[in-house]
């Protein structure tokens, strides 16, 4: 670390502050830690933050229902996860509330991915869909102004 070398050779403060581009008050809380802790107190320790609610132990359980599919957890209409289905499970589960971006956020961590399917789902009936639009559609269809 640049700071503890320039500490260790007696620099100036401001010559400091100028070098490291920071504020001189930075480099005095610096030099303090430093003083009562050694290099080691001046180490990152990590991204400040909270801590995930759910910890290492329940995610690796939460992947395991992931991996089971959601037709095992009462979704049998698709096979695809989404964000507010995951947000469901973990309530369900472990009755703990996350929304629908910290779901996205902590699957992010966890290793997941978006995923969009590769090819259209072999239930599709686009008789139906079509049936649906030119009928259905514009009986509840809103009316232009």
């Amino acid at each position: 670390m640049r700071a503890v070398d320039l500490f260790e050779e007696d620099t100036e403060v401001p010559c400091i502050a100028r070098e490291l581009r920071v504020s001189e008050k930075s480099v005095y809380q610096w030099r303090r830690a430093w003083r009562t802790g050694g290099r080691e107190e001046l180490r990152s320790k990590g991204p400040c933050g909270y801590d995930s609610r759910l910890g290492p132990h329940l995610q690796a359980k939460l992947a395991t229902w992931l991996d089971e599919g959601p037709a095992a957890h009462g979704w049998a209409d698709d096979q695809v996860w989404t964000a507010s289905r995951v947000r469901t499970l973990i309530g369900r589960k472990f009755h703990i509330s996350y929304s629908v971006s910290g779901v996205t956020r902590l699957l992010h961590r966890m290793g997941y991915s978006v995923q969009m399917p590769a090819r259209p789902a072999a239930e599709r009936d686009e008789d139906a869909i079509t049936s649906w639009r030119e009928v259905t559609w514009q009986e509840v269809k809103p009316s232009g102004r």
